[in-house]
């Protein structure tokens, strides 16, 4: 049953649906949302109304689906690096850094030997949603689409990507706060010091957001979107760098260099990013459908595979640069769980840890596409027809 034919009741339903479950999750906290967050629910949401034909997939809402995602990635991911101070980050130290580096070849190892082990069932593209997810789990879901965008990936692929993101995320969480106790027994094998009592500068306080801020970001955002696409087509075209990959890397680098300004001390960057994130991920669910869905399985047991790979890595580095129990979990969920939940681990590690935990998180951001198409460009290469 069609009921929708035109553009702006399909962008009406597009913005209800993408503020329902963080408006739920917000006034309710339901137990449901630690399992399956409000961005995955929303995907799964608006695919069921594709499935039902809730709109007609005609030229016009064809060309504005396209339009809205090719602009809103990169706009996306300008926002997501205001908060990114590199000055910051680098004041960490070599011992926070280093488990950083750590971490991330830990996943790097992970995803390609799990993609070696499954390869037999991952033929011909099917190996793109564990690039997705390798973006993802190094930054973020606006990573993740990011990584999508660049590799062509299909929209049935993402539901996987998002699937195995949310149930290997919740397990990983679960893991990380229950070993805390084991803290003193993991430092005497590893001969680490506590990073318990790390001195930083706490993180600054966001200001009230302001309407001038939100209109200044949005038109800033787009406005680098469109900046970027021109620039990306005088650039030299690779097998893994086309337009949209230089389109998404100029973006980044844009907010990056912004975030050292004075315009990043105005607020709603992040308030606007988180917006265009849930909604850009609507849009993109009313192109699919669950075609595809009985694959779930495989890809979530990829996800356990690739923790499971991760997380005995990461213990190698332990014992062999004597890192402790803390610093390694808050880094792993910096990667794995991004800025929203590395500051609540930390917090019940030590409070003196929260700054390290937004700051590695932030970085994660900043590496998160990067690593996702590295790992995009070896599977490919090793991927069986």
């Amino acid at each position: 049953m069609q009921v929708i034919h035109t553009v702006w009741p399909y962008l009406a339903l597009m913005l209800l649906a993408a503020g329902l479950f963080p408006a739920l999750e917000r006034r309710y906290g339901w137990k449901l949302f630690s399992v399956l967050p409000p961005i995955v629910l929303t995907y799964l949401l608006v695919t069921a109304l594709a499935v039902t034909g809730l709109w007609q997939v005609n030229a016009e809402i064809k060309a504005a689906q396209s339009t809205l995602v090719s602009q809103a990635v990169p706009a996306l991911l300008f926002l997501l690096m205001i908060n990114c101070d590199l000055r910051a980050i680098w004041r960490l130290g070599p011992r926070v850094l280093g488990v950083f580096v750590c971490t991330t070849i830990s996943l790097f190892v992970a995803f390609i030997a799990t993609f070696l082990i499954y390869r037999q069932w991952l033929r011909g593209d099917d190996w793109h949603p564990l690039a997705a997810l390798a973006g993802s789990w190094v930054g973020g879901s606006a990573n993740m689409i990011a990584v999508k965008q660049a590799i062509g990936m299909s929209d049935a692929h993402l539901a996987m990507s998002l699937l195995t993101d949310a149930i290997g995320y919740s397990m990983w969480v679960v893991v990380l706060f229950s070993v805390a106790r084991l803290a003193p027994a993991f430092n005497r094998w590893t001969r680490a010091k506590s990073s318990a009592d790390i001195p930083l500068a706490p993180t600054k306080v966001s200001a009230p957001i302001t309407y001038e801020g939100v209109l200044l970001w949005l038109g800033m955002a787009l406005a680098v979107s469109a900046l970027a696409g021109w620039l990306a087509t005088m650039l030299p075209v690779t097998g893994m760098l086309g337009s949209t990959t230089w389109t998404i890397l100029l973006a980044t680098a844009c907010g990056l260099l912004v975030a050292h300004t004075p315009l990043a001390r105005f607020p709603g960057a992040s308030t606007i990013s988180s917006a265009m994130l849930i909604s850009v991920v609507a849009v993109l669910a009313s192109q699919s459908n669950f075609h595809g869905i009985a694959a779930a399985p495989l890809y979530l047991l990829c996800g356990v595979t690739i923790l499971a790979i991760h997380g005995l890595v990461l213990i190698g580095f332990a014992k062999l640069f004597r890192f402790d129990l803390y610093l390694c979990g808050i880094s792993s969920l910096a990667h794995i769980g991004g800025v929203a939940a590395t500051p609540i681990l930390a917090a019940s590690y030590s409070a003196a840890l929260v700054p390290v935990g937004i700051l590695l998180a932030l970085l994660g951001y900043i590496l998160g596409t990067g690593f996702g198409l590295v790992v995009a460009s070896i599977m490919s290469s090793l991927a069986l027809p």
